[in-house]
């Protein structure tokens, strides 16, 4: 029987008080790993979650930073190898907080700017500062969360396209300059996705959305975060480079 067999390793997952980074994080640790919980400003909610994957038997501590500050970064970086040791799988998961959709007539360049900073900046911060320890282990795992929307291109996501399109570019680089040090760096793109909130509130249906999505549903977190899992597993060694929607075929990336 294959299972995904995560025991031993070393997961940081950015943003992870977030509501598909708290899943992200839990899944990680049923499946064996030892977690740094990233935040930003949610401490309570980082506190929490650490209590939650300490209850499945599981490593975990919580560490503060901006992931668009490069400095921020080695910061946690270090505190991090201090407390826990050196991950060898990085989620690349937090975003900006999303501001209304704008005709790129009408944006603030502060938009693009601010994703700039979440999704490639940090993207960037984080590889400097994570990769070389995998690099020195012979084996690492670096997955960024993506997003339909950088295969869509709709109007009014200029800024949030251009951030996570930037992203793209980013770890689809790192893939060739790092794999043959043995590790692999790969992207999951959900669609619009199904969250504990949206749960609660009563929110999971999207009639309009849904009948443009092939399998005629939105996807659930857990969907998402299972496949997250793969890729920090052995049974994805051979698998880097990859651009993975998770979202019921709305986007198919061409050959």
């Amino acid at each position: 029987m294959l299972t995904i067999d995560l025991r031993g390793r070393l997961a940081l997952v950015t943003g992870a008080t977030g509501e598909l980074g708290r899943v992200i994080a839990v899944t990680l640790a049923e499946c064996g790993a030892d977690l740094a919980v990233h935040y930003h400003r949610d401490r309570a909610g980082a506190d929490a979650l650490v209590e939650a994957i300490r209850g499945r038997g599981r490593r975990a501590a919580a560490f503060a930073a901006d992931v668009g500050d490069a400095d921020a970064v080695k910061a946690m970086q270090a505190a991090i190898a201090d407390e826990l040791g050196a991950p060898s799988i990085v989620v690349i998961n937090a975003v900006q907080q999303i501001h209304p959709w704008s005709r790129i007539l009408d944006e603030a360049i502060a938009d693009y700017e601010s994703q700039l900073r979440t999704s490639v900046i940090q993207s960037v911060a984080l590889a400097q500062a994570f990769v070389p320890g995998m690099i020195a282990a012979g084996w690492g795992r670096v997955i960024g969360i993506n997003s339909e929307c950088a295969i869509e291109a709709a109007p009014y996501q200029s800024a949030y396209v251009a951030g996570k399109r930037g992203m793209d570019g980013i770890l689809r680089v790192l893939a060739r300059e790092v794999g043959a040090d043995g590790i692999t760096v790969n992207q999951v793109a959900p669609g619009w996705t199904i969250t504990e909130r949206e749960r609660a509130e009563g929110r999971v249906r999207a009639p309009e959305y849904e009948a443009r999505v092939p399998m005629r549903r939105r996807g659930e977190d857990h969907e998402v975060a299972r496949v997250v899992a793969f890729l920090a597993s052995e049974l994805a060694s051979f698998v880097s480079g990859a651009f993975i929607p998770v979202s019921g075929g709305t986007v198919m990336p061409a050959i």
